[in-house]
C-alpha cells in the first residue's frame, strides 16, 4: 500500500439531474380542502443533486503525490495513456506491453471542472486485471512475465488506478467545463493553412493564448504555402516573428521546410493542433514516412475541413521524441480565465502596462491609457488589439471588429 497513507474527504460529482417540477399535493379538481391546499404550499421536494457528496478516501501524503488516491506499488504499474476512445484508454507501461484500460470509479466520479478524468499523454498507475481467485504473488507473476504486445493493440485489459499531476498540457473550453486536449507535452504546433480555409490571424492569437496558459512553447506553421504567393502573407510572417514566436512555412504535398519541422520535433513531447483540413495529419505523415494517418480533402461546399482524426494520438517518432495528433476543433476557446490575465497574453502589452494611469486599467477606455496610446501609435498591432477585447469580452474577434466599426470607441486622454 501507500507508505504515508492517509484518510480525507473529497467532493464528490453533484447529480446533475433537473430538479422535479412542481406537484401540488392533496390538491383536488375542484380546488380541494384549505388544509391540503396549505400543506401542499408547504411541501417541499427535495433533489439529490443539490446535497453536497462527500466520500472518504485513502490518500497518499508523500511528496509531490499530495492528495492523490493510494494505490499498491507491488500490483500496480506506471504506465502512460497513448490514445482515449470512450470509456476505454490504450496504455503503454515501460516495457513496451500495452494494456486495454477502464478508468476507476473513484477518478470519474470525483469533483472536478474537467469534462473527463483521464486525457491522451496522461502519466497513470494501472492495475492488471487478473481472475478473483488470484493472490497478490500470482498478480505479480502475471505483471513481470513476459507477454510480448501485437503490433497497436492491447494484449490484457487493467485498470487505472490513479492519474499523476499533469504539467505541460493544451486545454480550451468545452460547455462551460475544461476539456483538456492532451497533457505533459512541452512544445505545441499549431498548425494553419493559408487557403482552404483560410487563414484567420484572430484564431493563431486564441491559440498563443492557450499555449501561454498551459505553459508550452508555441509553434505557428503555416501549411499550403505551395498554393499561395508567400510574399501576399509576409505581413503576417513579420507580425508573429516580432513577438518572439517561432514561425515555418510550409507544405506537406511539395515537402516545404519539412526538414525543418522535423528538426524541431526531435527529443521533444510535442502536439499539432488545428482546424478540420489544415493538413496536421499530412504533415505529420511527411515527417516520418509510414505513420499512415488518415487525410481527406476539404469540403467543396464551404471550404472547411472534414473531421478524418477522431481522438488524440500519442505517436512515437523515429528520431526521438513524442507527437500528438489531435482532432481539428471548429472554435478554440479559453477556459477559467480572469479579466486581470487577459493582459499577460499579449506580450506587446507588457512594456507599457505600467505606464498606464491606473493600476486596474482594462486598456478599453480609461483616461491615460498607454496601451491604447500604442495602439493609435501603431506600436501594437491592431488586430492583436481587437484580439484581446474579444477574449476580454468573450466574443469573436471579427464580431468586435465589426462593432468597432459601426460604433467607433471614444477614449479620453
Amino acid at each position: 500500500m501507500a507508505k504515508n497513507p492517509k484518510k480525507i474527504r473529497m467532493e464528490m460529482r453533484k447529480n446533475r439531474a433537473k430538479p422535479p417540477r412542481q406537484k401540488a399535493w392533496g390538491e383536488t379538481g375542484d380546488g380541494g380542502d384549505s388544509h391540503a391546499k396549505a400543506a401542499a404550499e408547504q411541501a417541499r421536494v427535495r433533489n439529490r443533486g443539490e446535497m453536497s457528496r462527500k466520500r472518504t478516501v485513502v490518500v497518499d501524503q508523500t511528496g509531490s503525490q499530495s492528495d492523490l488516491p493510494a494505490i499498491d506499488e507491488k500490483v500496480c504499474l506506471p504506465g502512460r495513456v497513448l490514445r482515449v476512445h470512450g470509456l476505454w484508454s490504450v496504455v503503454e507501461v515501460s516495457d513496451g506491453r500495452l494494456f486495454r484500460c477502464t478508468v476507476r470509479r473513484l477518478l470519474k466520479t470525483l469533483s472536478s471542472d474537467e469534462r473527463t478524468p483521464v486525457v491522451c499523454g496522461d502519466h497513470v498507475w494501472i492495475r492488471p486485471e487478473v481472475t478473483p481467485s488470484a493472490t497478490e504473488s500470482q498478480l505479480a507473476r502475471e505483471i513481470k512475465g513476459p507477454r510480448p504486445p501485437s503490433p497497436g493493440e492491447a494484449n490484457a485489459e487493467a485498470v487505472i488506478e490513479r492519474v499523476e499531476p499533469r504539467k505541460g498540457q493544451l486545454v480550451r473550453s468545452s460547455r462551460n467545463r475544461i476539456h483538456a486536449l492532451v497533457a505533459n507535452v512541452d512544445q505545441v504546433v499549431f498548425v494553419v493553412s493559408l487557403v482552404e480555409p483560410e487563414l484567420k490571424p484572430h484564431l493563431i492569437d486564441r491559440y498563443l493564448a492557450s499555449a501561454i496558459q498551459g505553459g508550452l512553447e508555441p509553434v505557428i506553421c503555416l501549411n499550403k504555402a505551395d498554393r499561395v504567393d508567400p510574399a501576399d502573407f509576409q505581413h503576417v510572417i513579420g507580425l508573429y516573428s516580432g513577438l518572439g514566436v517561432r514561425i515555418l512555412l510550409t507544405s506537406a504535398a511539395k515537402g516545404t521546410n519539412i526538414h525543418l519541422l522535423r528538426q524541431l520535433l526531435q527529443d521533444r513531447q510535442t502536439v499539432f493542433s488545428g482546424q478540420s483540413g489544415v493538413g496536421k495529419s499530412s504533415l505529420l505523415n511527411a515527417v516520418q514516412p509510414g505513420l499512415g494517418l488518415r487525410v481527406r480533402e476539404v469540403s467543396d461546399v464551404n471550404s472547411k475541413g472534414k473531421h478524418t482524426t477522431t481522438t488524440a494520438e500519442l505517436l512515437k517518432l523515429v528520431a526521438g521524441g513524442w507527437v500528438v495528433d489531435t482532432p481539428g476543433v471548429r472554435q478554440f476557446e479559453l477556459t477559467g480565465v480572469r479579466e486581470e490575465e487577459v493582459e499577460g497574453f499579449f506580450v506587446e502589452f507588457h512594456p507599457f502596462v505600467p505606464l498606464c494611469r491606473f493600476a486596474s486599467c482594462t486598456h478599453t477606455h480609461e483616461v491615460g491609457c498607454a496601451v491604447l496610446q500604442a495602439v493609435e501609435d501603431r506600436m501594437i498591432s491592431t488586430s492583436r488589439y481587437h484580439s484581446y477585447l474579444g477574449l476580454l469580452e468573450g466574443r469573436d474577434a471579427e464580431k468586435v471588429l465589426e462593432r468597432e466599426k459601426d460604433n467607433p470607441r471614444k477614449t479620453r486622454r
